[in-house]
């Protein structure tokens, strides 16, 4: 007999078309059947073990969260409630060029302090790997939701040579080329860069398109965080079509907004840009969180020469007067290169996190002035996490209802007070964006979640409600699914989610997190 039958299910099956009611039976992890109208059919009903009651809700595939920062989350809170309420069934890590694998000693060390404001430090965790595919191996242990892997071109980078800012060598280019292939090889699902991050910062096109290559020649796909958000956006995601296009490698446009003063209302520029590309066939989807706030490091501000040598000589240069008069120049008056072109207004910064417990006081609070943020990034050793209200909510609702977009929640669960959106992604697309707002319908919310991001990981038997797929499954009420968390209480779970499946089993289930560890890596074969 099988495992579970879902009975009297509406449908939203992820391909974009009109519900249908219908009792699902799981078995082994995936869906065995579906009997659509059963009840009213006066058909034979199937039998399984267990036997829930869905009426009223919604079942959908499980979300894809195709930006997540969860790492070392993962590994660190079996629990992860934080993800898994929300119904995420698979999270994309090894986003923005840094993450950790591949390493070797040294830069495992440098990454965990130039992203500690990301994932914490990672006292509690061992970090028993050091290539991509004993990360991957790591997660298979066991852990809350599945998780596929980007090769991080910033890590990668810094393994090569260092966090200097030049050109590779012919040779140390090819060392690079190989360190992707070889992470690709092991189930990586494509190259992630961070291009207002250092030191992805520093590579010029030419050395991203040499990568892409090897991308597209496994299968892969580009994710790059731009060279800009903000003064140069549109260049930024001009250039980037063009390299992918160039490099034949198709191509995810991380957390696609258009920010600051100098973009309100110029979403549509972006988006026809896009659409040129897409009718020219090119291969090209996005992402976006449901949020106007930005979240990132309050060391990712700084001009990207601060940050040439490492976090060791960030600090040095921070704690030298005369460069530190520098550095307030190029974020005040000319606009630093880390805070996409435009001159810092330290009144949308707005600290959620810090690494040493002693600075927990300026959680919460809006920086004032370069001194304090000085001061902060000194004492916290460029481990502080900050908000930046910085978005446009016309920019926001535009790029989400285009055709090719994908639902990605860039969620920081480091720091006392972080973005909402790392606890609300996936229930404000559906509470506020379709039932409250209507900028979604909920077919189509649904498609944008779960089957768009499917096809753009090439997983063959994820993202539909299918015979014979995953039983990777969500069970919502569309009347009260809401997000909890808001910038003031941004842990607050959500609500009208009540069941949450991972590879058949309840991870979440009468609302309430399991014991369940059924979530592994999701490796895509290479196809060379």
């Amino acid at each position: 007999m099988e495992d579970l039958v879902i009975r009297d299910a509406d449908v939203v099956d992820g391909s974009g078309e009109p519900s249908y009611r219908a009792d699902v039976v799981v078995d082994d992890g995936r869906i065995v059947s579906i009997v659509k109208e059963a009840a009213a059919a006066g058909c034979q009903r199937p039998k399984a073990m267990r036997e829930l009651d869905a009426e009223g809700l919604v079942l959908a595939p499980g979300f894809i969260d195709m930006h997540a920062h969860s790492d070392l989350a993962l590994l660190r809170d079996p629990d992860h409630s934080a993800k898994a309420a929300q119904g995420v069934t698979l999270e994309v890590l090894g986003q923005d060029g840094l993450s950790y694998a591949p390493v070797d000693d040294r830069t495992l060390e440098e990454v965990r302090r130039a992203i500690a404001g990301w994932n914490g430090y990672g006292d509690d965790v061992d970090f028993d790997w050091r290539s991509v595919g004993e990360y991957l191996d790591r997660l298979d242990a066991g852990i809350a939701v599945n998780a596929a892997y980007l090769v991080p071109h910033g890590t990668v980078r810094a393994l090569v040579m260092g966090w200097e800012d030049r050109e590779p060598t012919p040779a140390e280019l090819d060392r690079m080329r190989r360190l992707v292939a070889e992470g690709l090889e092991q189930g990586a699902v494509g190259l992630s860069a961070g291009l207002t991050y250092t030191p992805g910062m520093y590579a010029k096109d030419a050395e991203l398109a040499e990568l892409c290559r090897v991308v597209a020649s496994y299968g892969g796909y580009y994710c790059p965080h731009h060279r800009s958000y903000g003064a140069g956006a549109r260049a930024a995601y001009a250039e980037t079509v063009a390299l992918a296009r160039e490099a034949g490698c198709a191509l995810h446009l991380a957390h696609a907004t258009m920010n600051f003063g100098v973009n309100e209302g110029r979403a549509p520029e972006l988006l026809a840009l896009l659409d040129e590309a897409l009718e020219a066939g090119a291969d090209i989807s996005l992402d976006s969180y449901p949020y106007t706030a930005g979240a990132t490091t309050l060391a990712a501000l700084l001009p990207s020469w601060v940050h040439a040598g490492g976090p060791g000589e960030a600090l040095r240069r921070l704690a030298d007067e005369e460069t530190a008069g520098r550095i307030r120049y190029d974020l005040e008056v000319t606009g630093s290169d880390g805070c996409h072109g435009v001159p810092v207004d330290w009144a949308t910064v707005e600290v959620s996190g810090v690494g040493d417990p002693a600075l927990a006081a300026h959680v919460g609070r809006r920086l004032d002035s370069w001194d304090s943020a000085r001061r902060l990034l000194l004492a916290d050793r460029l481990a502080t996490a900050v908000l930046q209200h910085v978005g446009h909510e016309e920019n926001v609702r535009t790029i989400m209802r285009h055709r090719v977009h994908t639902g990605g929640s860039d969620g920081i669960l480091q720091g006392a007070k972080p973005h909402p959106r790392a606890y609300g992604t996936f229930p404000h697309y559906l509470g506020h964006w379709v039932r409250e707002t209507g900028v979604l319908s909920l077919e189509e919310c649904v498609a944008h979640l779960t089957a768009r991001p499917a096809a753009r990981l090439r997983l063959p038997d994820r993202g539909l409600v299918r015979e014979g797929y995953r039983a990777d499954l969500v069970l919502f009420d569309p009347a009260t699914v809401a997000a909890g968390a808001t910038y003031d209480a941004p842990r607050t779970p959500p609500v009208g989610i009540p069941y949450v499946l991972v590879d058949g089993r309840f991870v979440i289930e009468d609302g309430r997190r399991t014991d369940v560890l059924a979530g592994r890596a999701v490796r895509r074969t290479p196809t060379p």
